[in-house]
């Protein structure tokens, strides 16, 4: 197998699509502002230096999908995707992708944000594989955990072996902008840093890993 691994935010997309979720419910009168905003920020500050919990940062975005039908938070993720994620999706991002499928590789979607939020935004990138930190399904219906790893620093190491399932990969390519990936970057044959924070960049200079910028 041949793999090339994308992750989605500040790679696939201009934004965070995480936070933005966050900002969205805001914005929409859908969860009390004050509180909300602060514990999406800060969490998103978390991330950004390297010190997130995973867990219970899904726990709380998860809140909101507990006390809502699936049809719903159907509906309610495509107004996110048609105000949101679709003007921030990157046109080099989607140029990477059909590359990678037009030498008939493996293409993976790789990232920290649950699969809640980054299925429908992977499917829009024409990437059905999918490995995203899980929010837990019971009866049909969220219960507000984590079911599994996070998908999040080595934990994407965990998961990209689980999905592999022991198949042999020969040569890999690996899309990232944050240093939370280094991880990720280097298991690759190849790792391009897209668009990469401060820190990640530094790296990929030691390491002379290609740096590509996506921005649009």
């Amino acid at each position: 197998m041949k793999l090339a691994l994308f992750d989605l935010d500040h790679t696939l997309l201009n934004t965070d699509s995480d936070h933005s979720w966050g900002e969205f419910l805001v914005n929409e009168g859908l969860v009390d502002p004050v509180h909300h905003r602060q514990m999406n920020d800060k969490f998103y500050d978390d991330y950004k230096a390297g010190q997130l919990d995973p867990i219970a940062y899904n726990e709380f975005v998860f809140q909101f999908l507990t006390k809502h039908s699936n049809q719903y938070l159907t509906d309610l993720h495509q107004l996110f995707m048609q105000k949101v994620i679709r003007p921030q999706m990157r046109q080099k991002g989607f140029d990477a992708i059909q590359k990678h499928k037009d030498l008939g590789h493996a293409i993976v979607g790789i990232t920290a944000t649950s699969d809640f939020i980054t299925a429908p935004i992977f499917h829009e990138f024409g990437i059905t594989e999918i490995i995203a930190t899980n929010a837990e399904v019971k009866d049909g219906q969220y219960t507000g955990k984590v079911a599994g790893t996070a998908c999040y620093q080595q934990g994407k190491l965990v998961r990209l072996a689980q999905w592999l399932d022991g198949r042999e990969v020969t040569e890999s390519w690996a899309y990232s902008d944050s240093i939370n990936d280094r991880f990720l970057l280097e298991y690759a044959t190849h790792a391009i840093a897209v668009n990469p924070d401060d820190r990640l960049e530094k790296l990929a200079k030691e390491q002379a890993w290609e740096i590509q910028d996506w921005s649009i």
